[in-house]
């Protein structure tokens, strides 16, 4: 059974995008948290993960940074995240500049609305 970390801080995204995880992958552990701070938090206690999202912009605390892109940062730090697949999903203009600088793949938040084979092909379905 795939294990899935969705972190987001609007709920409705959180839920939608738990939605399309189980449609694709059937039986799924998912995981979530609202914050970054609260993901990194998840990521200390020692859990194996087969697919982190996140949003890229939630909480201030980390900036100039955005707070996604503090947590894929500290993701890379984990030698057990080295073959976890990262997606990151964000209504920001500059997600694809961002994503492809972290060496992670994204999907604009609108297209995530519009179709899920956005989300296959991230996932190589």
């Amino acid at each position: 059974m795939k294990r899935v970390l969705i972190v987001d801080d609007v709920n409705g995204w959180v839920k939608f995008n738990s939605d399309v995880i189980r449609e694709l992958f059937g039986d799924v552990e998912i995981v979530t948290a609202n914050s970054a701070s609260e993901a990194y938090d998840i990521l200390l206690q020692g859990l194996d993960f087969d697919i982190i999202i996140t949003d890229l912009q939630m909480e201030e605390t980390f900036s100039p940074k955005y707070a996604g892109e503090w947590l894929v940062e500290q993701i890379r730090t984990f030698n057990r995240y080295n073959s976890t697949k990262v997606v990151m999903i964000s209504a920001s203009y500059n997600i694809r500049q961002i994503a492809n600088s972290l060496g992670v793949e994204c999907i604009p938040k609108s297209t995530a609305l519009k179709c899920i084979s956005a989300y296959k092909e991230v996932f190589n379905l």
